[in-house]
């Protein structure tokens, strides 16, 4: 059988990894949008480097867009095949890729019109709604934890990553010439001590492991001090300061943490008395779904829900559905916090209000997560004096910072651990993708030490036969 990667190879978003096996039949191992790529991101979301109707099954990791994102394009494209992931990642996905859907009609309804002004050609969105509606009916959950058939000859059975609601890891046994294969691909890991959710699994021995690497170079800061983290930000920008502060965050994940951590403090009574919002339909609809699925908190928050019904919650906070009401808080004086998304600030409502806020100096952006170096976000956290933001250029005034404790990848000891299961002696090969390259090549040092010995980093598009 031969592995190809043809997307987050040597980056961090764009997850894509085909396995061909020596019968034709081919499995797809996510189908993720590059994200934060700048001038690039078209081309590389137009081109998959396979055939879409040759695909026979696919097999979801999580409902994040840089690992589900394209899945409507793939279905547009001819694949017809099944879906395989567990129960909340197929109801996460649906809300996640009819807002993608909608903001690839949208920005190719504004392109179009742009664009016409100064020639005729035309812009084509990635995919749109029908086609991710289309893609739904695909879509097959299956239990952690239980071996099932995707194709003959080709065994998987799911363990929890720990990422985010309905995350998995990955393993395969796959029968060719009399012989078993166990390929095990990590998705995206979570970390052991998650403020929400359950920490990841551990899983049977591998002989190949794909493996991610975002924060193959890096520790986080202790979790347990986000919520003080929190409170100085809040203090200095809307207390002292009188400004707003505005937190970009994913609507998944990230915007469930956050209000977590603003609840617990709310509890504790020390919250400030001032107006917070939450201004993401798509974040609002995934909170309520995450709600839905108590079974795959950690027992801490177990044990929070039986005095407290909803953790995501507390008094001053405001969910802001429409248009209207989003634009609106532009012109609110006083302070307050906004939280937006996307994570990136290169998208979304948020962007609205960094370009709105970033030149007042009693403000601040707050990142609470991973950023591509080309995304807004990225650019603000590396220090830009200027930022262009909608066609406009815009001098940062705001104070800008980041929140490291809030991340729900792994850092190298989650990464370790999370590889502690496993005879490093059995592994064949180990391929780290979803990383930047300085970030795998340090991480591949460590690797080795611990006696991977063959560690490989792939480029997009590389291919290599798994004996």
């Amino acid at each position: 059988m031969k592995i190809a990667f043809h997307g987050a190879a040597q980056t961090v978003t764009g997850s894509k990894h085909l396995l061909t096996l020596k019968n034709g039949k081919k499995i797809l191992l996510d189908c993720g949008m590059y994200q934060g790529m700048g001038d690039k991101e078209d081309a590389l979301n137009r081109n998959f480097g396979f055939v879409s109707s040759e695909v026979d099954a696919m097999i979801l990791s999580h409902a994040h867009i840089d690992h589900s994102g394209l899945i409507p394009k793939l279905v547009a494209e001819g694949f017809e095949g099944t879906i395989f992931c567990t129960d909340a990642t197929k109801d996460l996905a649906a809300i996640l890729l009819m807002d993608s859907a909608e903001i690839q009609e949208s920005e190719a309804r504004f392109m179009e019109k742009k664009r016409l002004q100064m020639a005729p050609d035309l812009v084509r969105p990635l995919y749109s709604i029908n086609d991710a509606r289309n893609s739904f009916g695909l879509f097959s959950a299956r239990n952690y934890g239980a071996w099932f058939d995707v194709v003959d000859g080709v065994q998987c059975m799911f363990t929890d990553a720990g990422h985010i609601i309905g995350s998995e890891c990955v393993h395969l046994k796959i029968q060719e010439d009399g012989k078993e294969t166990r390929i095990t691909f990590s998705g995206d890991v979570g970390r052991y001590r998650d403020i929400i959710l359950r920490s990841p699994e551990t899983f049977p021995q591998a002989d190949y492991i794909i493996m991610e690497s975002t924060y193959g170079n890096s520790l986080h800061e202790n979790v347990t001090g986000t919520e003080d983290i929190l409170l100085e930000w809040i203090e200095k920008t809307c207390i002292q300061n009188k400004g707003k502060l505005i937190m970009p965050a994913f609507s998944v994940g990230r915007t469930q943490e956050i209000l977590f951590h603003l609840n617990q403090l709310s509890v504790e009574k020390r919250l400030p008395q001032i107006p917070f919002f939450v201004d993401s339909p798509l974040s609002i609809e995934a909170t309520d779904m995450v709600k839905r699925y108590p079974q795959y908190f950690n027992r801490r928050v177990q044990n929070i829900l039986k005095n407290d019904d909803d953790p995501f919650s507390f008094p001053g906070l405001t969910y802001v559905k429409s248009v209207e009401q989003s634009k609106s808080l532009n012109y609110l004086n006083g302070p307050m916090v906004i939280i937006s998304a996307s994570g990136m600030a290169d998208a979304g409502r948020v962007k609205h209000h960094i370009s709105n806020n970033i030149e007042n100096s009693r403000n601040a952006i707050l990142m609470t997560g991973y950023c591509e170096p080309h995304s807004l976000g990225g650019r603000l956290l590396a220090g830009a004096q200027e930022v262009g933001i909608f066609g406009v250029e815009h001098q940062v005034n705001a104070t800008i910072g980041r929140v490291r404790s809030m991340s729900a990848h792994g850092d190298y000891e989650d990464l370790s651990q999370w590889l502690a299961c496993q005879n490093p002696r059995e592994v064949k090969q180990l391929f780290l993708v979803h990383g930047e390259l300085d970030v795998q090549v340090a991480f591949k040092s460590r690797l080795v030490k611990k006696g991977f010995t063959d560690v490989l980093i792939p480029e997009r598009h590389f291919e290599i036969g798994l004996a």
